[in-house]
């Protein structure tokens, strides 16, 4: 692991942190009864982090399965399937706080990312 990969890593570990310190203060702090934009910023909030926490994590897993080699795009593709992540969460919180949240909704939505992040991953 080059040191420029060790800095990112440990960034966007350090950004995820904090994005869970907001998270934390939202839902300690914020009365979504009393002011319904706090459930909207919440959902950002958590969906922020989620996908700053992922992030790493799907650079290190690979990294680690190829006998620590990082090939060319490995952080472009974490990066993008990390914000997927990010997105499918904040989309789903946002579907619980209006009350529209059901399981076919949510495994289609997944599903859908799922159908994107594999055309954009698809090798040519």
């Amino acid at each position: 692991m080059e040191t420029r990969d060790r800095r990112i890593n440990l960034l966007l570990f350090a950004a995820a942190g904090l994005a869970w310190v907001a998270v934390g203060f939202i839902v300690l702090t914020l009365d979504p009864v009393l002011q319904p934009a706090a459930a909207y910023a919440g959902a950002v909030a958590i969906g922020v982090a989620m996908g700053l926490t992922t992030m790493p994590l799907l650079w290190l897993v690979p990294f680690g399965w190829q006998r620590r080699i990082a090939f060319r795009g490995a952080w472009v593709r974490a990066i993008r399937r990390g914000t997927w992540i990010g997105l499918f969460a904040t989309i789903l919180v946002v579907l619980r706080v209006q009350g529209l949240f059901q399981l076919p909704v949510a495994l289609f939505i997944g599903a859908m990312v799922v159908v994107a992040e594999m055309t954009l991953s698809a090798e040519r």
